[in-house]
């Protein structure tokens, strides 16, 4: 058995009992591998459990108890058949089998208790939105949905980025793809951010402004002010493009240059506009 032990792996004995079932386990998932030299079963499963605890480091500890060795331990957990395994969180085994098991059962009986890839992101993406900067919390939030597009939490918080961000667009067409079995509260208020997005975007201003640029096609100035209008109520793609047609027709017009980049810098890391902006830009100054 010693060529299983690798650095997350730790023999229980009742000295160390205390410290890996009870302490251990309220900041890791501990799985509890009960085991005996004699028995050709736990000879199966025992490479199997090493196998996917080397696979999660530092979320996870596997701990080997010896039954022969450590009756007393086994006897602590009414042992009845080996190889029997247990998964213990803050000092509670809620989850286990017993007899042999194919891996990828034990996979996904494991999968329920350990933290996803994503959540270290979306707690990131939840900081910064305490704190109310949502661009910092925008490339978190859009990575985490990006590793599991099922994750609700991540959709949620993702949608949420993009409506304060203003891609309103893309964060509407994201809300359609929630299921209803889905829509909870959070379903609500993403409705109502949008609802109120949309309305802060169809200002009497833009409105006139719209119209005069409609009417005037060629009239770099009015493009530029409805552009700052429409950065302003959150709408960053069409004053993306308007700013670009005019610098498409003058590069250097008055401040729309400078206008363009700022907005582009002030994007969030992470943002497809940001990326599509900055190249469209550069393919007009280089």
């Amino acid at each position: 058995m010693d060529n299983l032990v690798a650095n997350n792996t730790v023999d229980i004995t009742p000295e160390n009992f205390q410290q890996v079932i009870l302490t251990d386990s309220q900041e890791k998932v501990v799985l509890i591998d009960f085991w005996a030299e004699w028995s050709e079963e736990c000879k199966s499963v025992s490479p199997v459990l090493a196998k996917i605890a080397s696979e999660y480091g530092d979320a996870l500890i596997l701990a080997r108890v010896d039954c022969d060795a450590q009756q007393e331990v086994a006897a602590q957990f009414g042992i009845r058949s080996l190889p029997t395994v247990m998964v213990v969180k803050d000092g509670q085994p809620v989850d286990g089998f017993a007899g042999v098991q194919p891996e990828a059962q034990i996979r996904e009986l494991l999968e329920k208790h350990l933290p996803k890839p994503e959540d270290a992101l979306l707690a990131k993406a939840g900081e910064a939105i305490y704190e109310g900067d949502y661009a910092a919390a925008f490339p978190h939030a859009k990575q985490a949905y990006e590793l599991n597009q099922e994750n609700i939490n991540a959709k949620y918080m993702y949608i949420d980025c993009l409506v304060e961000n203003g891609s309103v667009e893309t964060a509407k067409a994201l809300l359609d793809t929630i299921k209803l079995v889905d829509q909870d509260s959070r379903y609500q208020t993403m409705v109502g951010k949008i609802e109120l997005a949309e309305k802060a975007a169809d200002t009497p201003e833009i409105q006139e402004l719209t119209a005069q640029v409609e009417a005037n096609p060629d009239n770099l100035e009015l493009k530029v002010e409805l552009a700052v209008q429409l950065q302003q109520a959150h709408k960053s793609a069409e004053a993306l493009s308007l700013l670009f047609s005019v610098l498409s027709k003058d590069l250097h017009f008055g401040d729309a240059k400078k206008l363009m980049l700022d907005m582009i810098n002030a994007m969030p890391d992470g943002d497809s506009l940001k990326s599509e902006y900055r190249r469209k830009v550069y393919s007009l100054l280089y």
